[in-house]
């Protein structure tokens, strides 16, 4: 039996070549599309990664940012731990000074009545019997354990008030009393019944005294006009 022999014509070889480019496109285009495929999955994978790290930055940043308003938080609380601190001891420092001049103040002020009976009963012995010398050795004795009290207290800060012959003063002066003199100044400490005393600057005790009126009034001195000026 003979085998048939094909014949190639033109028309089967264009449909071989037609089917082979078929073949060749359908391939770079299965090719392309796994290409793609892969890119995309890969693109997707990227960009998950990139959202992760963009997110955990974000976290980041906010843990820096929370670490600051702590670290700043903190630094309020002990600089305002420092100011009570500080306010504390000046407070504290400042009680026990205040402490210390009411208890050196009542003391002075227990002393006072006795360098008063003492004025007086200097005053009394000169008036009664200052012919007489035993009088005259009291009352000079009774003077010196005056002066040396006096003398004692003003080591601490103790100053007396005997304002007599001087411009009354309502802030250091208690006026008990007025007198007509129409020779001394209006408003004159005329006589001291009791004497003042001012201890740290403050008048711990007024000075009681008499206070002229009736007379020329008192021309005003230039310092405290300018002063008040």
């Amino acid at each position: 039996m003979k085998v048939p022999i094909e014949d190639n014509t033109p028309e089967q070889e264009l449909d071989e070549e037609a089917m082979v480019e078929a073949a060749i496109a359908a391939g770079e285009a299965a090719a392309e599309e796994e290409l793609a495929a892969e890119a995309e999955a890969e693109f997707t994978k990227v960009k998950a990664e990139r959202d992760e790290l963009y997110t955990r930055l974000d976290e980041a940043e906010q843990q820096v940012d929370e670490a600051k308003q702590a670290a700043k938080d903190a630094t309020d609380r002990m600089t305002r731990l420092q100011a009570d601190w500080e306010n504390f001891r000046r407070r504290t420092r400042q009680e026990r000074e205040t402490e210390k001049e009411r208890a050196a103040e009542k003391l002075v002020l227990g002393l006072l009545p006795v360098l008063d009976d003492m004025e007086r009963a200097v005053d009394h012995a000169r008036q009664s019997a200052a012919d007489v010398d035993q009088f005259v050795q009291f009352v000079d004795g009774v003077q010196q354990i005056h002066d040396k009290m006096v003398s004692i207290l003003q080591k601490d800060g103790v100053e007396v008030i005997d304002p007599a012959g001087e411009p009354f003063d309502p802030l250091a002066h208690q006026a008990v009393g007025r007198k007509e003199d129409a020779e001394a100044f209006d408003e004159t400490v005329a006589q001291v019944y009791q004497k003042g005393y001012r201890m740290g600057g403050k008048v711990i005790r007024p000075a009681m005294v008499t206070v002229t009126f009736g007379g020329p009034k008192r021309p005003v001195d230039e310092d405290d006009s300018e002063s008040s000026e």
